[in-house]
C-alpha cells in the first residue's frame, strides 16, 4: 500500500488530499452524500500512484507510507483497504 490515512484524520476530514490527488483515490470526496457520516477519508490501494501529494498537504499528519504507518496506526492499513472492498 502506497500511502495510508490514519488516527490523526479521525473527525478531522480536511480534504486539502483530496484536491491535490491526481488519480482521485482519496474518499470520500467532500461532494459525496456519505463525507457527512465517514469517520475519516480513506486512500485505495489499488488506485494510489505513490505521487506523494496528499503527504504534502495533510495539514494534520494524518497520511503516511504504507511502510512507515507507526505500530500503534498499524490497523490503519486494512482499514483503508477495506473501506473500497
Amino acid at each position: 500500500m502506497p500511502y495510508v490515512i490514519n488516527e490523526p484524520c479521525i473527525g478531522a476530514k480536511h480534504a486539502t488530499c483530496v484536491d491535490v490527488c491526481p488519480v482521485d483515490c482519496i474518499h470520500p470526496r467532500p461532494d459525496a452524500p456519505e463525507f457527512e457520516a465517514a469517520e475519516q477519508l480513506y486512500i485505495d490501494p489499488d488506485e494510489c500512484i505513490d505521487c506523494h501529494a496528499c503527504y504534502e498537504v495533510c495539514p494534520v499528519g494524518a497520511i503516511t507510507s504504507g511502510n512507515g504507518v507507526p505500530p500503534e496506526w498499524e490497523a490503519f492499513v486494512e482499514r483503508n483497504a477495506a473501506y473500497f472492498r
